[in-house]
């Protein structure tokens, strides 16, 4: 038979697989080399996409969400950030709520659990516990967001670089400007490639200058870099001016700007790795003293 000695064992071994899981799911991994590949090299939008009947799911909760409950409820939309995620607001909301709903949910199933082991408690404390937590887990989906964002912008502007480089490569061929920009953006295949392909495209079709769509881009998505690109292209497209110096001197302020952020961010690496070492070397020179101190004091 089943004792209680053994069930609290096993609650406690199942609390202790989740926190292992945990801790290892926020520890840095070694990463993988075809995987860190193909994360640079992507041919589609950054997110990847969910399963759509899951999609679908969240998005009509969010649709729901939006008409039911009132704006203020959502606090702050990361508005630029899913439109470089390229992800619907509805699937947004919907993540949210699920979230919540969660968090609702896995206090009371805790506290059930912990009842049926005879270690029941107070009512007041599963309700706190899922207010907190479905606060908590409200936002999360802002945080997921917002860090996916800042990766896909790295993503984007060193993709970026190297389109200015066949920009000023077509141009100084010869190539018109808006031929420039739209021959350099079919060279490449990743998704930052693939999103100006179809900005120029529409922009042709709407009869605005191509510069102006990726104005407009750059503000929408939050890109200073490609907002900067985009106005040494209008001073060649509008006053026919000779581009092939800025282009050349911006993308090489933009490698070396990505250089020295990369360097500090390695810097700071290096000097986090030193706390643990120099703990450890006061914790064995505390051990050293330590019994030479108890016998001074003992002898006093």
């Amino acid at each position: 038979m089943t004792t209680g000695l053994q069930l609290a064992l096993l609650a406690g071994a199942m609390v202790g697989l989740g926190l292992v899981l945990l801790t290892a799911r926020l520890m840095p991994a070694e990463p993988d080399l075809a995987d860190a590949l193909r994360r640079l090299t992507p041919t589609r939008a950054p997110r990847a996409e969910t399963s759509g009947s899951a999609a679908a799911g969240k998005e009509r909760i969010g649709v729901w969400a939006i008409r039911a409950l009132p704006p203020g409820v959502w606090v702050r939309t990361p508005t630029r950030e899913l439109a470089l995620l390229r992800v619907p607001l509805a699937r947004f909301y919907g993540d949210k709520i699920v979230f919540a709903f969660l968090g609702l949910l896995i206090p009371p199933l805790l506290a059930a659990f912990l009842e049926f082991l005879d270690l029941g408690l107070p009512a007041t404390i599963p309700a706190f516990a899922s207010l907190g937590l479905a606060v908590v887990m409200f936002f999360l989906p802002n945080y997921n967001a917002i860090d996916e964002a800042k990766k896909a912008r790295l993503e984007f502007t060193r993709a970026l670089g190297a389109y200015i480089e066949l920009v000023a490569l077509e141009r100084n061929n010869g190539s018109g400007v808006r031929q420039a920009m739209e021959a350099a953006a079919e060279i490449g295949d990743s998704w930052v490639f693939q999103r100006l392909k179809e900005e120029l495209t529409r922009s042709r079709w709407s009869g605005l200058p191509p510069w102006e769509a990726l104005h407009t881009l750059a503000d929408e998505l939050g890109l200073p870099e490609l907002d900067d690109f985009a106005d040494i292209m209008r001073l060649s497209g509008e006053e026919g001016a000779s581009v092939y110096a800025n282009l050349r001197a911006r993308s090489a302020a933009m490698r070396t700007a990505m250089l020295n952020d990369e360097l500090t961010q390695a810097n700071a690496i290096g000097e986090r790795m030193t706390i643990p070492g120099s703990l450890l070397g006061v914790i064995f020179m505390a051990l050293l003293v330590a019994p030479s101190l108890l016998r001074m004091f003992s002898n006093t």
